[in-house]
């Protein structure tokens, strides 16, 4: 099993400015400033955020975000290789688990998806190349959560992709979602202490991403 990054530690100034639906729960607290719209470039981790924000379909973010290590225990750590392989012992080993969220039609096109994911990289070389060549021109900080979008142009054109590409879970309102926690955006509002680092971040993704190509 490959090893895991450590996770970007916190290092707020003393009195920073954050998105307010940072304040709501510990566990946003630590997501909003080590993760939520950082740039992801890995197959797997791409791939982890896709099928997370599949599952948070029709629930709060928060209830996935509590289960997010029973959802990498189950799923392999979201090796797409490794899930791909499931099949209907591990469907009904998983609408058994606790730890996940158990439902049937999640859960098989998270196994699904795998398999797409393996295509995909067989065909662009990378989930990476796919997903960022849907990454909008950058626009102005949102001034509020309010002024955030729940979809795109860009998002609409993504999930047309993946559903042609056979992709399960991904509607639009989905792909901005893993859009926004992938870093393909920057939805941090205007004074949110953490949105300069991701500008910063994006950037160096986006001439890593040109080097590959």
């Amino acid at each position: 099993m490959p090893v895991k990054p450590a996770p970007r530690k916190s290092v707020a100034p003393a009195v920073a400015r954050r998105c307010g639906w940072a304040l709501s729960a510990p566990e946003y607290l630590v997501y909003h400033d080590t993760e939520w719209g950082r740039p992801v470039l890995t197959d797997n981790g791409l791939y982890e955020r896709l099928c997370l924000e599949g599952f948070q379909a029709g629930l709060s973010w928060i209830t996935v975000l509590r289960r997010r290590e029973g959802f990498r225990a189950a799923f392999k750590d979201f090796q797409i290789e490794a899930v791909a392989r499931f099949g209907p012992r591990e469907v009904a080993r998983l609408l058994q688990d606790t730890h996940i969220i158990r439902h049937r039609g999640k859960i098989e096109a998270t196994i699904e998806n795998a398999r797409r994911a393996l295509e995909t990289i067989a065909d662009m070389g990378s989930l990476a190349r796919l997903l960022w060549s849907f990454r909008p021109s950058p626009g102005r900080a949102p001034a509020t959560i309010a002024t955030i979008p729940a979809r795109t142009p860009e998002s609409i054109a993504l999930s047309k992709e993946l559903k042609r590409r056979g992709f399960r879970f991904v509607g639009a309102t989905t792909t901005y979602a893993v859009m926004q926690a992938c870093g393909l955006v920057n939805d941090h509002i205007r004074g949110c202490w953490v949105r300069p680092a991701v500008e910063s971040e994006q950037l160096a993704a986006v001439r890593r991403l040109s080097k590959l190509r």
